[in-house]
């Protein structure tokens, strides 16, 4: 029975890392976008 729970505890913390690693990469590809569109709006190249 100890087995089976750290299978499962083991898939769950896997799982976890995909879910967190996947948010990290979402929240970077935001931050670039978001730092494209305030460059853009504050005149870019001085334009």
């Amino acid at each position: 029975m100890d087995i089976v729970t750290i299978i499962v505890a083991l898939i769950l913390v896997f799982i976890a890392w995909k879910v967190l690693v996947g948010l990290v990469k979402v929240a970077a590809i935001v931050a670039v976008i978001a730092a494209t569109v305030w460059f853009l709006s504050s005149g870019g190249f001085g334009v």
